[in-house]
Order: structure tokens, then C-alpha cells, then sequence
């Protein structure tokens, strides 16, 4: 089955929330981690699930990532996810894994469940040891339940700098029962995946081995988490989180089930959008920008020259100042570090044609200024010596993304 055909079952759910999947519960409120918002949160599952995680490639990394690594890769089943806003227990030494054990293990004794069924999450201020009073009354207050009001707690509560919650769901079709797959996400600075700083926390209630997830996680991410940037930084803390708990009742899903591909595109989109959304809520933004790369030497090339523009500072500023410095994108395709032929690469903002074939082509000033203004701007470049293509999503850089991060501490 075709990736278009699995689209025509898709159906984008209107209540986008994490709990969507039958069997999924959540909470969030405010422990006193931060000011006056809420920092603390959980979801559950009532199940023990299947499941998967990517997480940061920064060789420091902190301490309750390596907890829930553990929990992903030794115990291959997930029950809850605790997670903090406030401070991102990084660089905090032997105090700070005995402080994300500890989040760990209450939360476990909480729900009457496994401590190794437990994942840790932290975002915040890096450097600084948890204040773990206030984290160990609120998790004795969480109550996790399976409503609307409970999944925007928990959105709500994951939040450090993000102007907006970031929820997408959608169902689709396998063995003819419905499966519902939906994700939340937290991110707007540091965002340079591979991964973010960022965390993503997907639910969905199909039947899929931990295995299997984990290399099906592991691709998707590659087309979506890993495709976004905001101003180059990767953190401490990134991790992106997939439970399956089964409860919908089909058969074991593997690449040979006939219905694989509706799982997978769906997936897929639910990565895709929770992406986008991160991107489009960088830190002071206020466009996305998407670049769109086709006729690379490879699909491999084509991603990362997309990414190499999209990521660009000047191409970034451009944008913000509804300047269109062609020049700024070939430049940034010409040192990405692909093959590239200067004579083949035809560069369009909106739709319109700059360069033709390595050619500079007239075009309307006026006209490129009113595409640039829009919230969304799309970047195309065609290299004319392969079939590779490539996405990436970005934002503007502003005058206020230095103001947030001048100050970010205080």
C-alpha cells in the first residue's frame, strides 16, 4: 500500500491530546519548581507498554535520561513518565542521579507499579541541583485521569519557554479497529536535533513490539525531530518518548503486517507535526521557515542540505527582515557539504523563481517582500543531479530570541 493510500484512512482528531489512545492517563500541576506555573506532570499508562526513545547526541547528558535509557533499552516496557519543568537536572553530579532515582522510585510507589516501568523526564536551567521537596509532595498530589482537562495540565506543566502547548492526534485503521496515535511536545530554544532540547511524548494504543517501535522511531525521527532547527544548540536533556500499550486489540504490527504502512504514515505525521510545531515556536519567532530540497545526489544530501539552510543565520535574519538575499540560501547550499553542481541549482522563495540553473532571474521585489512577511515561508532549491530530496523546518531569527536567552536565568 501506497503512503498516499494510507492518508486516505488517516483522520486528524479535534481533541489532540495525549490521552486520545485508549488506556492513557495523565496529569500536571504546579509544585513550586518554578514560580507560579505549573512543573510537574505524569503520564500512565494502564498497561505496561511497549516502548521506544531517541535521545540527545550531546556527550553530556543528564541525569534522568540515563534513567529513562535505561527503562527504553534494558526494560523494553514503560508504564509512566515523570516529568519536570524548572530545572533540567543536567551537570548536577551524583546528587543529581540520586535525585532523578528518586523521582523514579516514588513515582513507581505511587502508582503501585515497578520502579523500572518508570521514565524521568527534566527541563530546565542546567547546572543547578533539584530542589527535590517540593518534586516529591507533588508527585504524592498527582492524580492522573484520562480527560481533556488533565491532558492540557500535563502540556501545560512540561512548558519552559514555549508560547504555545504542541498536541496533534490522529486515528487510522489496522485489522479494521481503530488506533489512535497521539503525541505532545515541549520545545522553542536550543532546538538543534540531533536531537533538541526538546521533549516529545507520543501515545498510542496498537499492538507493536518494543523492537520494532524502537527501529520505526528511530526512522521517523530521522524525516522530523532531526529535520528542525532553531539556532543551533543541542541540550542536555532530549529525548523523545513512544508508548504502545495494545489495548486497541489488533495483531502485533511488524513491517509484514498488511496494515503496516497506515501505522507508520500516521506516526510519521504525528512526529511531523509535533516538529513543525517546535520550530514554528522558536524562541522570539515569528515565521516558519520550511526548505524543501529536490534533485540531490541523495535523500541523505537533500536533508542535510536543507537543514544547512534552513539553519543559517543570515538566511534566518533575511527572513525576519523580509529581505530576499538569494544569495544567502546558495551560499548556505554551496557549504553544506554536499555534492553540488553551482550550474544546475534553481533556488524559489514562495514560489518564485530567483536562480535558474546557477542563472540569477528577474523578479518582483515588491512581490517576494509580501511572501516574506507571511507567517509561513517556504524555501525551495532543486540541485539537478540526483533524485535525492530533503525537508527541513526553522524559524526567523529575532531581536527578541537574544532578549529571552540574554536573560533566560533571571
Amino acid at each position: 500500500m501506497t503512503l498516499l493510500a494510507s492518508a486516505s484512512i488517516m483522520k486528524k482528531l479535534s481533541s489532540k491530546n495525549i490521552v486520545s489512545p485508549k488506556g492513557f492517563k495523565a496529569a500536571g500541576l504546579h509544585c513550586g519548581l518554578k514560580h507560579k506555573k505549573k512543573d510537574l506532570a505524569v503520564l500512565v499508562s494502564e498497561v505496561p507498554a511497549s516502548v521506544a526513545g531517541v535521545f540527545t547526541t550531546n556527550a553530556v547528558q543528564a541525569a534522568p535520561l540515563k534513567v529513562t535509557k535505561e527503562v527504553v533499552y534494558t526494560t523494553k516496557k514503560m508504564q509512566a513518565m515523570i516529568v519536570n519543568s524548572g530545572n533540567a537536572n543536567a551537570c548536577t553530579g551524583k546528587q543529581g542521579a540520586k535525585d532523578a532515582q528518586t523521582m523514579q522510585v516514588l513515582m513507581a510507589e505511587k502508582l503501585g507499579i515497578e520502579a523500572n516501568l518508570v521514565g524521568v523526564c527534566s527541563t530546565g536551567v542546567i547546572g543547578e541541583i533539584m530542589n527535590m521537596e517540593p518534586v516529591e509532595n507533588g508527585i504524592n498530589q498527582l492524580e492522573p485521569k484520562d480527560n481533556l482537562e488533565s491532558a492540557i495540565d500535563f502540556a501545560q506543566a512540561i512548558m519552559t519557554t514555549d508560547t504555545v502547548m504542541k498536541n496533534t492526534s490522529y486515528s487510522t485503521l489496522v485489522d479494521g479497529k481503530e488506533v489512535i496515535i497521539a503525541g505532545v511536545a515541549k520545545g522553542s530554544g536550543m532546538i538543534e536535533p540531533n536531537m533538541a532540547t526538546m521533549l516529545g511524548f507520543i501515545t498510542t494504543d496498537a499492538n507493536v513490539e518494543s523492537d520494532v517501535l524502537q527501529a520505526t522511531l528511530s526512522d521517523i525521527t530521522n524525516m522530523t525531530f532531526n529535520a528542525i532547527t532553531v539556532d543551533g544548540d543541542t541540550s542536555t536533556n532530549d529525548t523523545v518518548v513512544v508508548m504502545a500499550n495494545g489495548i486497541a486489540g489488533n495483531v502485533a504490527l511488524t513491517p509484514d503486517h498488511p496494515d503496516w504502512q497506515n501505522f507508520y504514515y500516521t506516526l510519521k505525521t504525528v512526529a511531523e507535526d509535533l516538529a513543525k510545531m517546535i520550530a514554528k515556536d522558536g524562541e522570539g519567532a515569528t515565521k516558519l521557515i520550511e526548505v524543501e530540497v529536490e534533485g540531490a545526489f541523495s535523500d541523505e544530501e537533500g536533508r542535510k542540505i536543507a537543514k544547512t539552510v534552513v539553519g543559517s543565520p543570515l538566511v534566518k535574519t533575511a527572513v525576519f527582515g523580509c529581505d530576499a538575499n538569494w544569495g544567502r540560501i546558495i551560499a548556505a547550499v554551496g557549504y553544506s557539504g554536499a555534492t553540488v553542481d553551482p550550474e544546475k541549482i534553481t533556488i524559489q522563495i514562495g514560489g518564485v523563481t530567483m536562480v535558474e540553473n546557477g542563472e540569477p532571474v528577474p523578479f518582483s521585489e515588491d512581490g517576494l517582500i509580501r511572501i516574506l512577511k507571511m507567517h509561513e515561508v517556504k524555501i525551495y532549491a532543486s540541485l539537478g543531479i540526483g533524485e535525492g530530496k530533503g525537508h527541513a523546518w526553522g524559524c526567523d531569527l529575532t531581536y527578541d530570541y537574544v532578549q529571552i536567552n540574554a536573560s533566560y536565568r533571571s
